[in-house]
């Protein structure tokens, strides 16, 4: 973590200074007349998208919710790996992993052959393959990711806190062109206090995470479209004393004739939440109209664990439910025919735009992607750092990731179906096939603007292009600290450049590393030049970091690049955190872990959100300079 680099400041680093833009607006619960991004609802990815715009002041946000105050418990628990890779990226990764229960392995039981009454396990995995991610698959109440976004909001330079008690009346969209904040929205507030008060917002931009009945989505007129819920599920969160062996494991439970059960244990060592199979559902038909209750679920628990005893002694919360996959056809305001003459100004994230069933714990992390993917596009925007044609790639990226979970979400639901009659086996080893999607990982964004064609992915075959970029083990040069290349980004809205060296002498003036260094910066055609102001830091737009072949004690600082030592901030302070070599101490040599070709090296641009963009070689300028050219535009 950096910090100091305009003054010196004591107390707490995360705290940042308040910028004058929300020391004006301090202390009122009042809607400003305009704003940049109206954020409705406060679910995960709405707090994710409000966390990433709170670093930026100059951008007018705000965040409105329904409920009274911030979420306490229950609802989703599943944080995959690639989540926790995420909130890295946010700063509160430690804590989370701090207070959540880590999935490490997953049991599987199935009907004793010999007492088919009776469950038997059949089968204990790992939960992520060795290698997948420097993270866990962990579980923490939802309520508590909340209280970690809401806290990066509070010490953000914008001080953002929701508005509470607001409900969306409707919004309209002006498409005359050149109208500056083209939505009016309309919100009532219901608090006690303000009951009926209508405030009208002139907006820029307007994204509805407000869940699967989204008011936000019926305002466009786009609706949720599926498979139709066949089977009902309860789910409770419950202190139970039983002499099951595995309550403290992930379990998957398969009976002979009473159904499936799935058993995640919580945080804090004693909760677990258990999902329990109840009924098969006629065409249409609600769960609510099953009259389910609590009773219902734990003695439905109780035939399931048979032999095994199971007495909950307190449930601190229940609910049932239909499995239902669906997806809406579009995630903003644009139609199909118009997409060359219209620009989009309403997003829907999350539930909004897409459902899955809990069992394979997508709902909650799909959802902090689509706003993460969405945050750093609106700021680039929104700052003139891209035209807004950019905003067109956000319903075409995550629209696509969207069906492609939902696909693999129904056919794991379908699995633990009982009356689909599914053999034990054969989920434990579906389980371990596709544990990509289960931890995260398995989002691939195709060719675009926005990501490369692979014409060069053989100089790095572990990092694809359109995956999540890949973090492996470093030593940082200046300070010899060991710590994960990855880790290097943050939710901060800029590119990265890993330089990967080849085998020279990084010293040697004819070296590849050096090359691009002189390009990047001094040449015309350098996008690092081309695309920051001129009186901003030189990393601001896009940050570049080398990695060396050679041990870190082998390379001496002084005589590096100047470019990869730039002066920052009103002190002009050199940052010396832009240079890494292989651990090679702990054998864990990122070229080789990576796939990095030795011989020439290579460049592997990043985008804001974590996922490879391009992979090019060191020389690759041309390349480099044509793929930003595609959507960036030249400083002011």
């Amino acid at each position: 973590m950096q910090f100091h680099l305009n003054g010196f400041r004591a107390g707490d680093p995360e705290v940042h200074e308040l910028s004058g833009y929300a020391a004006a607006y301090s202390g009122t619960d009042t809607l400003p007349a305009e704003l940049d991004v109206l954020i409705v609802g406060c679910g995960p990815a709405g707090l994710t998208l409000a966390a990433q715009l709170a670093a930026f002041p100059d951008i007018k946000t705000r965040i409105v919710e329904q409920k009274d105050g911030p979420l306490r418990l229950g609802q989703a628990d599943g944080v995959a790996c690639r989540t926790v890779e995420m909130f890295e990226a946010f700063g509160f990764s430690e804590k989370l992993l701090k207070e959540a229960y880590w999935v490490n392995e997953t049991t599987f039981w199935k009907p004793d052959p010999k007492r088919p009454d009776c469950i038997v396990q059949n089968g204990r995995v790992q939960d992520v393959e060795d290698g997948l991610s420097e993270f866990p698959h962990v579980i923490l109440n939802q309520a508590r990711v909340h209280d970690f976004y809401l806290e990066v909001m509070r010490n953000s330079p914008s001080r953002m806190e929701p508005h509470y008690s607001r409900r969306l009346i409707d919004l309209q969209v002006d498409t005359t062109p050149g109208v500056t904040h083209p939505v009016t929205v309309r919100i009532e507030r219901i608090d006690a206090a303000h009951q009926g008060q209508v405030e009208t917002v002139k907006v820029k931009y307007v994204v509805g995470c407000d869940g699967a009945r989204s008011a936000v989505r019926k305002s466009l007129g786009r609706a949720l479209h599926g498979d139709s819920a066949n089977h009902a599920w309860g789910v409770m969160d419950v202190l139970p004393v039983t002499d099951f062996p595995a309550i403290r494991m992930k379990s998957l439970i398969q009976s002979d004739k009473h159904g499936t059960i799935i058993i995640i244990p919580r945080e804090g060592g004693y909760l677990d939440r258990i999902y329990v199979e109840m009924d098969e559902l006629a065409e249409n038909e609600r769960a609510a109209n099953r009259n389910i209750t609590l009773d219902h679920l734990i003695a439905a628990t109780q035939r399931i664990f048979h032999p095994y005893k199971f007495e909950v002694k307190e449930c601190a919360w229940w609910s049932v439910y239909e499995i239902g996959q669906r997806l809406t056809d579009k995630f903003d305001d644009v139609p199909e025919a118009e997409l060359r003459t219209r620009l989009p100004h309403v997003f829907i994230c999350g539930d909004a735009c897409h459902t899955h069933s809990p069992k394979a714990g997508q709902g909650m992390n799909v959802s902090m992607q689509d706003a993460f993917n969405l945050g750093w596009k609106l700021m680039s925007v929104l700052r003139g750092r891209s035209g807004p044609e950019l905003l067109h790639s956000y319903s075409k990226e995550r629209q696509a990731i969207a069906k492609e979970l939902i696909d693999f979400d129904r056919d794991w639901a379908n699995m633990l179906a009982t009356s689909e009659g599914t053999d034990p086996e054969e989920v434990r080893k579906y389980f371990v096939r596709f544990g990509h999607y289960t931890a995260g990982t398995a989002t691939h964004y195709k060719p675009s603007a926005l990501t490369g064609e692979p014409k060069h992915q053989k100089l790095a075959d572990g990092l694809v292009i359109g995956k999540r970029f890949h973090s492996a083990p470093v030593i940082r040069l200046a300070d010899a600290k060991p710590m994960q290349l990855g880790h290097a980004a943050k939710a901060d809205g800029r590119w990265r450049i890993f330089a990967f060296a080849d085998r020279d002498d990084p010293t040697d003036p004819s070296s590849g590393i050096r090359a691009l260094c002189d390009f990047l910066a001094v040449s015309p055609d350098s996008p690092v030049r081309q695309y920051t102001p001129t009186e901003a830091d030189i990393d601001s737009i896009i940050d570049v970091r080398a990695v060396f072949q050679q041990g870190h004690r082998d390379i001496p600082l002084e005589k590096m690049p100047a470019f990869l030592l730039p002066p920052k901030g009103k002190y002009g302070l050199r940052d010396y955190e832009k240079m890494f070599c292989p651990d090679i101490k702990s054998g864990q040599d990122i070229f080789d872990m990576r796939g990095i070709d030795r011989d020439e090296g290579c460049m592997v641009v990043v985008r804001p959100d974590q996922y490879v963009a391009h992979v090019l070689p060191l020389d690759g300028y041309k390349e480099l300079s044509s793929f930003f050219a595609g959507f960036m535009r030249q400083r002011n």
